[in-house]
């Protein structure tokens, strides 16, 4: 019976995810949906000190598609949030996660676009960008767009923009609350980056059962290259040290470049 092997798309998530859990980006809580799901993650955002959203608890989901990381993911908000490139639904339109076509039409170079060297860390340093500049050339909520300006532009006078906000902000403590979350208001607390206590080895688990998968692929190969080897040199001859690659999983490089 063949062996199924595990789709690449998995094992890069599960990297990642080992790798946000180890090393998790400031402002951010990364958790699956569901232990079994690596395609659907949750994402808790903390409001940036000194910031419209300080003191703010947003939840989000990040839904990946089984050919990630040829395709981009798509993040959607599950806090209403009210902001120029946030559709009324919680999508994100940002052109990061805009797949890589050249599409003249759109205003956006394709090197503004998804690639696959981007990653969940360059996605949620953008949308945290985003979320204090917005782009207001092509937003996805018109009027929150020009509230924003006259905000701006006003140098904060007209403060109608910066009132729907707070509100917000002040609606998300009692969710950070039912959730046992302390939400960072200072910027010392906020460049602390939160690490998610494990609740069982489900992750460890799973990310084991992946690292077994390769094992066993490499060992295949090795086994076929060894009697392919044999047969060539008339079974009497040394077989041919054929290098098979290691994956070092701890030392993997998730960078990626940023692209506003």
């Amino acid at each position: 019976m063949a062996h199924q092997s595990t789709p690449s798309s998995q094992k890069a998530l599960m990297m990642e995810l080992k790798s946000l859990q180890e090393q998790p980006v400031e402002g951010f809580r990364i958790t699956l949906v569901e232990e079994s799901d690596l395609y659907n993650w949750e994402v808790a955002i903390f409001g940036p000190p000194n910031t419209l959203y300080e003191g703010g608890y947003f939840k989000a989901h990040i839904k990946f598609p089984v050919d990630y990381p040829y395709s981009p993911p798509t993040f959607r908000f599950l806090t209403k949030m009210w902001h120029p490139n946030i559709y009324e639904n919680g999508d994100v339109c940002i052109s990061i996660l805009h797949p890589p076509v050249d599409d003249p039409q759109s205003g956006e170079l394709p090197s503004e676009r998804w690639n696959p060297t981007q990653n969940v860390r360059t996605i949620l340093l953008s949308v945290i960008s985003l979320l204090n500049e917005p782009n207001t050339f092509s937003p996805a909520n018109v009027d929150a767009s020009v509230m924003f300006r006259k905000w701006r532009d006003s140098k904060g006078k007209d403060k109608e923009y910066a009132e729907i906000i707070r509100k917000q902000v002040m609606s998300t403590a009692a969710e950070a609350e039912r959730d046992g979350v302390k939400v960072p208001t200072t910027l010392a607390e906020y460049c602390i980056q939160t690490r998610v206590p494990s609740q069982d080895r489900s992750s460890d688990l799973l990310y084991d059962d992946l690292y077994d998968d390769d094992m066993e692929e490499e060992d295949e190969d090795e086994d076929e290259s060894e009697m392919e080897s044999v047969g060539e040199a008339g079974g009497i001859g040394a077989v041919e040290d054929c290098g098979t690659s290691t994956r070092c999983y701890d030392n993997q490089d998730d960078s990626g470049n940023e692209d506003s």
